[in-house]
This record gives structure tokens, sequence and C-alpha cells, in this order.
């Protein structure tokens, strides 16, 4: 009904001059009045202290974030500022002011850290001092993005994408590895030299003894029933737009309980723009947990044996480990007509693809036949060799000069 009433409307003359209005009004927003406020400050003298992360999505920064603010914050010498943009959950109105106070602040900072692109800075004159680093929030070459898809089903227009350039800013973009700088350079539509295989901060703590250590007790902690079993993670991508994002339901989780309960736990780590997640049926409480919310995905990734994915970047990460992981891949075609890949799929994928459940569990009680080794090591070395926990030294001492002071 609801569907119904909102297509009705948007065929009613007045509700398409409203629509047509309420987007020339942020457009002038965006083109015309952030760019005048940002220069009204700028007029002001650089804060070589000051430093800004600009969290698009969500409440608390991310994990693409926390080893870069956690390192400066322990070197004392900065002036570390945090603003939430909340794109996909507040109201336009609320994003504007959020979005003017950091527009107040950047005028006077010497660096800035994006974890994703947005198009609100299109057309801020970012003065030459400001050092613009993407950390983005994903290792590795995927899933298509950016100029990649432009004109397609997933991605934006291609004529506002050209108006409203989202990676226009950039110092600095720091990647994985030598091998899909090419990639983000198409994406992002930016010249050689930006994008650098410096390695991606966040990975720096899968080298961290302590910090494994740590992930250890987390788990049991959450779920003790962990202790004597292997871990099992799924954690599959999100389908559909990040604003109505949905997750997958495809696996019976009676069957797999019957079939690997015994040695197995299974985790269960949804995409965190996903807001309704499927249910864990009553009869499976003791074999599978839904830790979305209570497990990092850093955390799960260095405690788990087992990955079960589909399209997510998070196999870049566990391949540093070389651990097995198996590809549930069951709307393969739908998915690449939806968004693309950059690399053939089957190639790609270091580990078994599989369509349903029956084909994930025959894998999971064959994994010492079914699990190669030497193809998740290769996957590894061409994908993640920049990653070596070394990470945010070498990208502070780009935006700094020094590692961090």
């Amino acid at each position: 009904m609801i569907g119904k009433c909102k297509a009705l409307l948007q065929r009613l003359p007045l509700y398409r001059l409203y629509l047509y209005l309420v987007k020339r009004y942020r457009f002038w927003v965006q083109d015309k009045k952030y760019p005048r406020v940002y220069r009204r400050y700028a007029k002001k003298t650089v804060d070589e202290r000051k430093v800004l992360f600009l969290e698009i999505h969500h409440p608390t920064l991310s994990n693409s974030f926390s080893v870069v603010y956690d390192t400066l914050q322990k070197d004392g010498s900065y002036d570390l500022h945090c603003h939430y943009l909340l794109h996909t959950s507040s109201s336009p109105k609320a994003q504007r002011k959020v979005f003017l106070r950091f527009l107040r602040d950047l005028a006077t900072a010497k660096a800035l850290f994006l974890d994703e692109g947005t198009d609100l800075l299109s057309h801020v004159p970012v003065r030459k001092e400001t050092v613009v680093t993407q950390l983005w929030h994903g290792c590795g070459a995927f899933k298509k993005f950016g100029w990649s898809v432009a004109d397609l089903k997933f991605g934006a227009d291609a004529a506002y994408m050209q108006d409203h350039p989202f990676h226009s800013h950039y110092s600095l973009v720091t990647v994985s590895s030598p091998a899909v700088v090419w990639a983000y350079e198409e994406a992002m539509g930016l010249p050689p030299g930006i994008v650098q295989p410096t390695g991606v901060s966040r990975t720096d703590v899968f080298f961290d003894k302590d910090f494994l250590a740590s992930a250890k007790d987390r788990l049991l902690q959450t779920v003790s029933q962990a202790a004597q079993k292997k871990v099992l993670l799924y954690a599959p991508t999100f389908r559909g737009s990040i604003r109505e994002a949905t997750a997958p339901d495809v696996l019976d989780l009676s069957a797999m309980k019957a079939a690997l309960g015994s040695d197995y736990v299974l985790l269960l780590k949804h995409h965190p723009h996903v807001k309704h997640r499927p249910p864990v049926p009553q009869d499976c409480t003791d074999f599978a947990f839904d830790v979305t919310e209570t497990l990092p995905i850093e955390v799960l990734l260095c405690v788990s044996d087992v990955c079960i994915s589909d399209y997510s970047s998070l196999i870049f990460e566990f391949a540093l480990f070389e651990r097995p992981m198996l590809f549930l891949a069951y709307d393969l075609e739908d998915y690449f007509d939806w968004r693309g890949f950059y690399y053939d799929y089957a190639t790609l994928a270091p580990g078994p693809i599989v369509r349903t459940t029956a084909e994930t569990i025959d894998v999971l009680t064959h994994l010492n036949t079914r699990f190669d080794a030497a193809r998740v090591r290769a996957f590894r070395e061409q994908f993640m060799s920049a990653c070596d926990g070394q990470a945010t030294r070498r990208i502070l001492q780009f935006v700094f000069g020094t590692a961090g002071r």
C-alpha cells in the first residue's frame, strides 16, 4: 500500500515540482553555500596540529580509521576532531548542519582522513596545505564502484559524477598492493601517483601479537561455546542499495548444525548497512550466533578457522591468515549484472564456489582435500603484498613527514 501511494504521488505534477525544487536547493547548498562557507574560514592560518576524521555512515569511527586515530592519539602531539555525517540515517537538514560544522573545522586543518567518498566535498576549494588521505574501507579490488559502474544499475549518473567529482581532492589513496592501483585509479578517476600501495592501515592489527591474543579472549567472552570447537565465520555482503540494504538468507542453519555442530560454532556477521537481519532459529541458538553487534570484523577474522563469504572484500584481509575460505555465491549472475567485478570471479576466488547449503556442508566436511593452501598464498601475494604491519607508519610518513612525529 505504501509503495502504491508513493508511486501515485510521484505522478502528480505538484509533487514532481516539489522534488525538483528540493533537488535544486540541495545543489545550490552543495555548489554555492558550502564553498562560500569554507572560503570564509580558510582565511585563517592552518593549524599544523589539527587532524580531522570524517565518518560518512556510522555514529562512531569505523575500523578503517581506528589504527591511524589511536596512533595519533597516543602520540599526543595532535588535535583530533571527528565528524559524523550519518549519510543514510539522518535527515538532509541534520546532515547539512554537520557538514557545515565540518567545513568550518576543515578550513584550518593540516590533515583530513576519509574512508569513503562523498560528493559533498566536490566543489569545496580545499587548500593545498591540507593533506587529504582516503583510507578506503576495503582491501584488494573486488566489486566495481565509482566510475567503473557509472550509468549502470548500481552506479551513479555519469553526468552527475562529472559535475560533482567524489574523489577530486585526494593527496593520497592507500591500497593493499601494487596490483590493484589501476582499479582505484579507474574507479576514482585519478591520475597516476595519488593511489599508492602503502598497505591498508587497519590490517596492522593482524600482525600485533597482543591484538591476536585479545581477539581470542573477546570471542570466548561473547561465545563461550567456541572454547572447544572450531570457528566458522559467515560474513556476506549486503544486497541492493546502501539505503535499503538486505541480508542474504539462504543458509539452512538447522542443516548446518546437524552436519557440523559437533565440530564447529557458526558466527554470523552481517554487513553494517543491513538493518533487519535474518533471525537464528530457536533450535540453533547453541550452534549459530549473530555477532554483528557484539564482535568487530577484525576480531572475527583473527579467530575464525574457516570463512564463508560471497562478494565481500573481507576475504582479502582473511587471506593474511592463509586459512580456508569458500564462497556462497548463490546469486552470482544477478550480482554480476547488478554490480560487476574487477576480476573474473571464478578465477579470483581462492576457494570453492558453492550455491546451496548442501554444497557448503560438502566442502566443509572435506576441507582436507578441498582446501588449496597454495592458491590462498598466491591470492595473498597478489592482493595484499603491501600489508605487513607497517602500513600506518608509511601513511603517517606521507601525511606529516614523520611516523606520527
